[in-house]
């Protein structure tokens, strides 16, 4: 087998990140059909497939995993290495890559961006929404934004916000045919909102009091994969939607949505900003993370 250079493994990497050719080539600046004729290319000098493709869609073969394990935290160490001379610059430059939930980036990330972007005009910030959780080093992602209680203990968090509460809500007309929950065992047979994540899982909605914690698989007549979509439903008076107090509370106090089971409502850690252990950080990351952390002590 020839020697395969890092550039030959560009391609791959921009394929991998996208999970689209048309959307890897607008990246590297290439047509897809050379795009795909280069990763042939590596392929056939590999002699493994990395990519299953189909007409909708593109997925990574085993050998694809196994390369993009080995090779995203090397390329990210290089990108890194370029940024940190953004100091002899005198002021960071560069892109950030986030991924987060899309209640996530309205309620916290995206007010904390539009801040940052206005002292740091050098930086461009692209976020990502996905509800799952995501890998953000092997995806290509400088930050992750979260829950606390779900970032993995080997990154490092910083906080991007207070205590998170739950709230149970539905359109005032909605109680004026089915009776109001007193307990969170009475949703059962009422009309919930379901919320599905893209593993295929659907979320069973959490509740606590008195250090009592429970756990309730609601039904109803309808399903979304999106929080915000939730609470667009119940505005609408399809059904009971789990939300947080901040994406309600503005539609409480307008008597657009009622709450119910507030007592039973518990706190979240709040959201974090995460990412990878590393001895040098990009500098644009770097800012990034100082503009929080005096953001959320302000």
């Amino acid at each position: 087998m020839s020697r395969i250079s890092p550039a030959d493994l560009l391609p791959f990497l921009a394929i991998a990140r996208h999970r689209s050719f048309r959307r890897a080539a607008d990246e590297l600046g290439c047509t897809a059909s050379a795009l795909s004729h280069s990763l042939k290319g590596l392929e056939s000098r590999l002699d493994l497939r990395l990519f299953n493709r189909t007409t909708r869609s593109v997925a990574l073969t085993e050998a694809g995993e196994r390369l993009l394990s080995r090779i995203a935290p090397a390329f990210r160490d290089i990108d890194d290495a370029v940024d940190d001379l953004d100091e002899l610059r005198g002021a960071p430059i560069g892109r950030l890559r986030f991924n987060t939930a899309r209640a996530s980036a309205r309620m916290v990330l995206l007010p904390l961006v539009a801040q940052f972007l206005k002292t740091h005009q050098r930086i461009s910030v692209e976020i990502a929404i996905d509800n799952d959780f995501v890998d953000v080093v092997s995806e290509g992602f400088d930050a992750g934004v979260r829950f606390g209680e779900v970032i993995a203990k080997d990154m490092i968090a910083v906080p991007l916000g207070p205590r998170q509460r739950s709230a149970i809500v539905a359109a005032p007309a909605l109680f004026e045919q089915h009776p109001v929950p007193l307990t969170p065992e009475q949703l059962r047979g009422l009309p919930c909102i379901g919320l599905r994540f893209g593993s295929g899982r659907l979320y069973a909605w959490e509740f606590e009091r008195g250090g009592v914690e429970l756990s309730v698989e609601v039904e109803g007549p309808l399903v979304v994969g999106d929080q915000d979509l939730m609470v667009d439903a119940a505005l609408m008076g399809a059904g009971i939607a789990y939300a947080f107090e901040d994406q309600v509370s503005e539609h409480i106090r307008a008597g657009r949505l009622v709450r119910v089971l507030e007592d039973w409502c518990p706190y979240y850690k709040g959201l974090y900003l995460y990412y990878p252990s590393r001895r040098q950080l990009p500098a644009a990351l770097r800012a990034f993370i100082d503009f929080a952390r005096q953001a959320h002590r302000a």
